[in-house]
C-alpha cells in the first residue's frame, strides 16, 4: 500500500527531530547516507562538501545533513534575499548569511520543532542579525510572493511527497529574474513499490528521490526555464546519486 502523504511527513518529522535532539546531546548522527564511504573509509561530509574557511567558525551544533553545498552554484551578493528550504540547523543559512552581508536576509524554513530550536540556538552563537528560521512546510511556504532572490535547499526537497507543490511556491516565492539553485538525490532508474513504501528510505533521502528527467521536467512544469543539472556524483550499484540543479524564474516580460 502506497504511503500517504501525512505517514511520510511525520517519519520525515521524527527522524530529523531525532536527529537534533542528538546534536542538542552531543552525540550528532549524519543524515544522508553513513559516514563511510563505499570503500568503508570514514568521511566528514560537512569538510567534503564544504570550503574550510566557510565553516571554520561555526559552532560543532552547526551540523550537515546535506548531500552537497547550494551556496557553491547560488551565486550570492551582497543585499539579497535568500530562501533555504529545510534549512535543518542552519548550515547554509549561515554561510549565505556571509555572502549576503548585514544588508541582506536570510530565511531559513523547516517544519521540525526540534531542529528549529537547535537553529535557532546556533544564530545565537553566532549572533547572526541577519537571520530568521521559520516554521512551516515547503509544499505551503510561509512567505510572500516575489520577495526572494535565490531559493536554495540542501537534500530535503526530495523529503516531500508534493513536489510540484515545493516548485510551485518555489516559483511564486522568487523575484522575477530570482534563482533556484538545489542539491537533491536523483534516481538513475525507477524504485520498487516496496522501496517507495519503506519510511527508513523515505526518511534516508531515498524512497521520495525522482528520475533525473522527472524532477527537471517539474520544474520546467512550475514554470521555470534554464533548467539543467550542474553536477552528478558517482553513481554506483544504488539507484539513487547526489546532484546539483538550477532553474530561473523568468523576468516580467519573459525574458530569462
Amino acid at each position: 500500500m502506497a504511503r500517504t502523504a501525512e505517514e511520510i511527513k511525520q517519519a520525515v518529522q521524527e527522524s530529523y527531530g531525532a536527529r537534533a535532539r542528538e546534536v542538542a546531546a552531543r552525540e550528532p548522527s549524519s543524515c544522508c547516507g553513513p559516514t563511510q564511504d563505499g570503500d568503508g573509509a570514514t568521511v566528514d561530509y560537512k569538510r567534503k562538501l564544504y570550503d574550510g574557511e566557510a565553516i571554520e567558525t561555526l559552532p560543532d551544533t552547526v551540523v550537515s545533513y546535506g548531500c552537497g553545498n547550494p551556496t557553491a552554484i547560488a551565486g550570492l551578493s551582497r543585499g539579497e534575499t535568500v530562501l533555504d528550504l529545510g534549512s535543518g540547523a542552519g548550515l547554509d543559512c549561515f554561510i549565505a548569511a556571509e555572502a549576503v552581508g548585514p544588508e541582506g536576509r536570510v530565511i531559513g524554513l523547516d517544519m521540525t520543532p526540534d531542529m528549529l530550536d537547535l537553529a535557532n540556538a546556533n544564530k545565537a552563537k553566532l549572533g547572526a542579525t541577519n537571520v530568521e528560521f521559520r516554521r512551516g512546510e515547503m509544499e505551503e511556504m510561509p512567505v510572500e510572493s516575489d520577495t526572494v532572490d535565490a531559493v536554495i535547499s540542501n537534500c530535503v526537497i526530495n523529503l516531500s511527497p508534493d513536489k510540484d507543490a515545493v516548485f510551485g511556491e518555489s516559483f511564486r516565492v522568487l523575484r522575477p529574474g530570482g534563482r533556484f539553485h538545489v542539491s537533491d538525490v536523483l534516481l538513475s532508474r525507477g524504485l520498487s513499490g516496496e522501496e517507495r513504501d519503506d519510511l527508513a528510505l523515505w526518511a534516508g533521502c531515498a524512497s521520495g528521490a525522482l528520475l533525473e528527467s522527472d524532477y527537471l521536467a517539474r520544474l520546467e512544469a512550475a514554470g521555470f526555464t534554464g533548467v539543467r543539472v550542474d553536477t552528478r556524483s558517482a553513481i554506483g550499484k544504488k539507484p539513487w546519486f547526489s546532484a546539483t540543479v538550477s532553474a530561473f524564474k523568468p523576468q516580467r516580460g519573459g525574458c530569462c
